[in-house]
This record gives structure tokens, C-alpha cells and sequence, in this order.
């Protein structure tokens, strides 16, 4: 349970003013709700998947320390990723708007090749390391789900009360922060001997 708390936060705010996020208010001007929903949901299942498969395999072979030291450094990572903002590339842009396809498989396809290499299959990959499998790719999931849920309802709303800038640099403090969290526990474990 606690794998999939962990996971659903950090993916939720790793979302948070990402590309994906814009992808999902794109495909919501062209699409039904539901249908974004569910190609996102779908794609994310899948990235995701691959991401826990990634850090599990990495997870059994590097010691726990030196794991925590490194996904600390990736979070600091994260958190300037967040700060510099996330745009479309002109790619992008092109394979949301000629989408021609059932908009179930453009929606999902755009999102799958989308969160290849992304911050949030990477933050997934780095939580899988040390935290349950299963919990961090249902909870990775879901909160990606939910960010972009929110992006697709509440985007508007949100851009005109909350300047993208104060999102992007709340959403990087608090990787700041898991960040400052993972080095400690690295650092102390080599310090204690352990």
C-alpha cells in the first residue's frame, strides 16, 4: 500500500505541467472525454508496466544505498526538468491534430510514444527499485491518470487561477524533497555501515 501512495504522488506531480498534460487537453478539444481517458489509461498501463519490469531488474542487482543515492540524484533531476517546463514538439503537435485513426488507438498511441523516455516512466523505473512492484504500477498508473483527468477537466480552470509558472515550481519543491529523503536514507545506510 504504501508502494502505491508513494507512486500515485510522485507520478501526480511529476505530471503536472508535462507534455502529457497538454497532449490530453489537445485530444479533449477533438475527442470525448471518455475516450481520452481511456487511451491514456491504457497507453500509461503499458509504459508503465515496462517502467516497474525496468527498475526491478535494476533493483535486484545494485545495493539498496547506492540506489537511493542515485534516485535521489534523478529526483533532483526531475524537480529542474519541472522547472524548465514541458512543450510539444512540432511531432507532436502534427500526430495530435491529424489524428485519423479510432480516436481510442490515436489517443493511445500518441500517449505511448509520448512517455517513452519521459520523466514519469523514468520516476517509475527509479521508484520501482525499491518499492513493490505491483503497487508502484498501479499506483504510477493511476496518478498519471488522474493528472491528466484533471488536466482534461480542469485545465482551463486551473491555467486562469494558477499561473503554470507557481504549478511547475511547486511540482519540483516536492521532488526537491524526495529527492533531500532518498539521499539521507542512502547516505545514512552507508554511514551505519549497512
Amino acid at each position: 500500500m504504501s508502494a502505491f501512495a508513494l507512486s500515485f504522488a510522485v507520478i501526480f506531480v511529476a505530471e503536472l505541467g508535462d507534455k502529457s498534460q497538454l497532449m490530453a487537453m489537445t485530444f479533449a478539444t477533438r475527442f470525448r472525454f471518455w475516450t481520452v481517458l481511456a487511451g491514456i489509461t491504457a497507453a500509461t498501463a503499458v509504459v508503465h508496466l515496462i517502467s516497474v519490469a525496468l527498475g526491478v531488474l535494476v533493483g535486484v542487482n545494485l545495493p539498496t544505498n547506492l540506489i537511493n543515492l542515485a534516485a535521489g540524484g534523478m529526483f533532483i533531476g526531475f524537480g529542474l526538468w519541472t522547472l524548465r517546463g514541458d512543450t510539444l514538439s512540432e511531432d507532436e503537435e502534427q500526430r495530435v491534430t491529424r489524428a485519423t485513426r479510432p480516436a481510442f488507438f490515436a489517443v493511445a498511441g500518441a500517449f505511448f510514444l509520448a512517455e517513452l523516455g519521459d520523466k514519469t516512466m523514468l520516476a517509475t523505473v527509479t521508484l520501482a527499485t525499491t518499492e513493490g512492484w505491483f503497487g508502484v504500477w498501479v499506483g504510477s498508473t493511476l496518478g498519471m491518470v488522474a493528472a491528466d483527468a484533471m488536466a482534461i477537466g480542469l485545465g482551463a480552470l486551473l491555467a486562469k487561477a494558477l499561473p503554470e509558472r507557481v504549478i511547475r515550481i511547486g511540482a519540483a519543491v516536492l521532488f526537491f524533497l524526495f529527492a533531500g529523503l532518498l539521499i539521507f536514507q542512502g547516505a545514512s545506510g552507508y554511514l551505519n555501515g549497512s
